[in-house]
This record gives C-alpha cells, structure tokens and sequence, in this order.
C-alpha cells in the first residue's frame, strides 16, 4: 500500500464518501467551541469540510487540507467557499512554519500507510503550529467494538459504492498505547490522551518553542 493508493482509493469513493459524513463529531466539536478566537485554523484530513464550518466560528482563515483532489471538490460545495482548499499529504505539508494556532487532524493518520509517515505527519503538525497553537488528533483504535485485538494492526476496510462495487481502505488500528507513545515520540507536546467511541484522542501543542 502506498500514498498514491490511498489518494486514489478516495478518489474514487469521494461522492459517496461526502454524503455520509454529516455530522462533527461530539469530541471535536467540544474541542473547536472550547478554543479561544484565533487567526489561522487548519482541518488536516479535512474529508467533506464537516469540521471546517467549526473552526470559521473560531479563525479569520481556515485552511482545508487532504490527500484527495475528488474530496477536496465534496469539501469546496460544503463550505461554500469558507475554507481555503489545499491538495497536501499530511507527511509532506505545504503550509509555513508557526503558522497555524488551531488544527483538527481527526480520522486521518490511521490512513497513512507506514508508522514512518504517521510519525513524520506528526512532526509536521507540529512545525506548523504556532507556539501557543493546539490541535486534536483522532485515529480508529482497538477500543472499538469493531475489533478483538489489543495490539495495534494494519487492517483494510471495505467501502460498498451505491452500484456495489467494494473499495478497500487501508487502515492502521492503533492500539491506545502504541497511539500515545507515536504522539508522545513526535515533535509534539502532549496535554491529554484519551479513548472516546472507539477512537483514540491527543489533545497537543508544539515543543519547538
């Protein structure tokens, strides 16, 4: 599996992709109203842009950014032009240093196909946060009652398009131990961890102050 995969696989289920994926979730959501009004925000792995219309009640500018050219359309018809849109591997961004002050990374570094990459996303997070700039970030974890295992794994899920055709998505399902120790090995600060719904949380700032 490679970076290139992963584009194109949400390449392909963009549209319906979009369509059931309405909602912020709760966590985030607590998160983004619990923040104070800042000027640039940064939803990486934005998807359709269901995170982007919370974070333009907190920021001036807010900055869209995901892998997918085809979410990247969903995202620009959600937020009606709110967001700035910006195709980017989240390994590789093309965003100035100390430049963002908040930032959602939700659901997106479990599709990074190698620790390597999730731990260099990681670190640029971090390069792009201001020094009193904090972000959430969320993976799919073994908590969830999908899943039996108690140790991290690379997994693929399927995704079923409205004529039946079957995508696969890679995944890599952190453990919460395995996600805290990949978090607290970046170039990221860590304020809190925890495990909601299935998924784990880290609540972060950057150490390059």
């Amino acid at each position: 599996m490679s970076r290139r995969d992963v584009r194109e696989t949400y390449d392909r289920i963009a549209e319906h992709f979009a369509q059931t994926r309405a909602y912020a979730w709760p966590d985030v959501e607590q998160f983004i109203e619990s923040e104070s009004d800042r000027s640039v925000a940064l939803d990486l792995g934005c998807g359709n842009g269901r995170h982007a219309q919370l974070l333009a009640e907190r920021a001036e500018t807010v900055v869209c950014a995901d892998l997918s050219r085809h979410v990247l359309e969903e995202a620009r018809d959600r937020t009606e032009r709110q967001a700035a849109l910006v195709q980017a591997d989240a390994a590789e961004l093309p965003i100035r240093s100390e430049r963002v002050d908040l930032a959602v990374y939700i659901a997106t570094i479990h599709h990074l196909p190698s620790r390597a990459l999730r731990r260099q996303s990681l670190d640029e997070l971090s390069r792009v946060l201001t020094p009193t700039g904090r972000a959430l970030v969320s993976a799919w974890s073994t908590e969830h009652r999908t899943f039996d295992a108690t140790d991290g794994f690379d997994t693929t899920v399927d995704w079923t398009l409205p004529d039946g055709e079957i995508v696969e998505r890679f995944y890599h399902i952190y453990d919460p131990d395995e996600f805290e120790a990949d978090v607290r090995d970046s170039a990221l600060t860590v304020e809190e961890v925890f495990v909601s719904e299935g998924n784990c949380y880290a609540v972060v700032e950057t150490n390059n102050q």
